[in-house]
């Protein structure tokens, strides 16, 4: 049975994107729209899109959350143990993509990734909140497990463990950094003749400013 969803279709009606509005560093732009996302009160406005490919060639993605940005990367935590750290170790390159509906934006960020050092893995695990730090030690990521039970027996066990001290990072966990070569600021537009400025890093370490066909 095919389903069509062409009456979901809708028109974009926000004001264009032009070379002379955006910053010359795409992470200054990229703060200006993250701020403007934040004030839109978008549901979770850090939420992206990670996309890795491992040694086996098949694309695989899921939304993660943004956790600290700057001139050196987009920052964001996992588990070591997970099908994307497993696929970030063999293709240590990714793509990761923001969508903020209300503003009628995309912003598309291609790069290298590394972790994170572990003085900075450790100073954002300890301001997580203590269950989310529980949480980290009772789970393996993306291993098989009997049902959701035996993973409330792992969280009350490690509860237990850690019970009266401060929780330690486990070994296991940590962040990724994504070294941006590449961004694309998308802004709809009527007649789907959507702008699309894409910043290319340049040899000299530079960027260059160029529009592509939506």
């Amino acid at each position: 049975m095919s389903v069509s969803v062409t009456e979901l279709r809708q028109e974009y009606d926000r004001a264009g994107l032009r070379e002379a509005d955006v910053a010359g560093d795409p992470i200054v732009q990229f703060g200006r729209w993250f701020d403007e996302a934040c004030k839109a009160e978008i549901v979770e406005p850090n939420a992206m899109t990670l996309a890795t490919c491992g040694a086996d060639g098949c694309p695989a993605a899921r939304v993660v959350l943004l956790k600290g940005y700057d001139a050196a990367g987009f920052v964001f935590y996992t588990s070591y143990l997970s099908d994307k750290a497993g696929e970030l170790a063999e293709n240590p390159r990714a793509s990761l993509v923001f969508w903020w509906d209300k503003l009628q934006r995309q912003v598309r960020i291609d790069g290298t990734v590394v972790r994170v050092s572990d003085a900075e893995a450790d100073e954002y695990f300890a301001s997580r909140p203590r269950m989310s730090q529980v949480g980290a030690w009772a789970s393996r990521q993306s291993v098989v497990i009997g049902g959701h039970d035996a993973l409330a027996e792992a969280f009350a066990a490690r509860d237990r463990e850690f019970e009266g001290r401060d929780v330690p990072r486990p070994g296991f966990w940590g962040g990724f950094r994504l070294r941006p070569r590449r961004l694309e600021f998308w802004q709809g537009q009527r007649s789907r003749l959507h702008d699309r400025l894409r910043y290319e890093r340049q040899d000299d370490g530079g960027w260059a400013v160029v529009r592509v066909s939506p």
